[in-house]
């Protein structure tokens, strides 16, 4: 009977435990003393869906306190389509108090896109410094100037959906700061006056297209790097003085080749002389013995 007893009281004790976590009685009094219209069908309802139902009731909570109504099925659809409720609420709230138009809709485009909307609204309230790396740019004169740049920008809520990110506002605040420094006469006038340059790239209209808008471009620093054009002409004189000595070699070959054949054309005219020297004395042996030479010089024909 006693073992009856406990196995009874167990199954009870598991059916209360599974029927408080299937009907949370405790979210529903939260939301009744918060003033949240939520039935309790509703977050049955949320069971069987297989929604978190602590997350719409938090979400609807903190909403309703803040003076926001946003529809239950909203906050469910946007949780059934994988997006942050809670954060998305964050954001309709810190909008709200910041004044800042942004509705629902909006707000959970922006966070189904991959963006965190409730950042996204800090930034367009607190505007962020955005530190480019170091860039390298030469002037007209050939002298490298490397600066670093600092990019203040505010997110453009109305363009966060589809629009580029950070990595795009650097790349082109980089390319402004070259084409700008490059179209300089002297590396001394950039850094005379680098605001110059800072506001040539902002009047440039850079954040087009772009989740931000650029509120200001400034020089954080300018540092004199190398003078590549110096450097360039040193090299073209170095390879002008390798061509130059390579054609004054080919022209030196050339003269020891001639005075080669010179001398060997020279060798060959003295072989040629001594051989006819060589020949004479044969040539007067051959009249003896032919008897066409006598002893006294004097042909026998004479």
């Amino acid at each position: 009977m006693d073992a009856f007893t406990g196995i009874i009281a167990l199954v009870v004790l598991i059916f209360i435990i599974a029927f408080f976590w299937f009907v949370p009685i405790g979210l529903w009094i939260a939301a009744i003393a918060a003033g949240v219209p939520l039935r309790i069908l509703d977050l049955i309802g949320m069971r069987l869906r297989r929604v978190n139902p602590n997350i719409i009731a938090k979400g609807l909570i903190s909403a309703y306190k803040a003076g926001l109504p946003i529809a239950t099925a909203d906050l469910e659809a946007h949780y059934l389509a994988g997006g942050n409720v809670l954060n998305v609420v964050s954001a309709l709230i810190a909008a709200d108090k910041a004044r800042i138009e942004l509705t629902f809709q909006r707000s959970s485009a922006i966070d189904l896109a991959g963006r965190d909307v409730f950042e996204a609204v800090q930034v367009s309230v607190n505007p962020r410094v955005i530190t480019t790396p170091r860039i390298s740019a030469l002037a007209l004169d050939g002298v490298e100037l490397i600066t670093t740049v600092r990019i203040t920008v505010r997110t453009n809520i109305n363009r966060l959906v589809g629009g580029a990110g950070e990595e795009t506002i650097i790349a082109r605040v980089g390319e402004g700061i070259i084409s700008a420094i490059g179209a300089s006469e002297t590396y001394e006038d950039v850094l005379e006056n680098p605001d110059i340059i800072s506001k040539t790239v902002l009047d440039r209209g850079l954040d087009a297209g772009t989740a931000f808008e650029i509120l200001s471009i400034d020089i954080a620093d300018v540092n004199v790097g190398k003078n590549i054009g110096a450097e360039l002409q040193a090299e073209q004189a170095e390879a002008d003085l390798v061509v130059a000595q390579a054609k004054a070699e080919e022209r030196r070959a050339m003269a020891v080749a001639r005075k080669q054949e010179m001398t060997a054309s020279i060798q060959e005219m003295r072989a040629r002389v001594v051989e006819a020297e060589a020949a004479v004395p044969r040539a007067l042996a051959s009249a003896f013995r032919e008897g066409n030479l006598n002893v006294s010089g004097q042909t026998n024909g004479e």
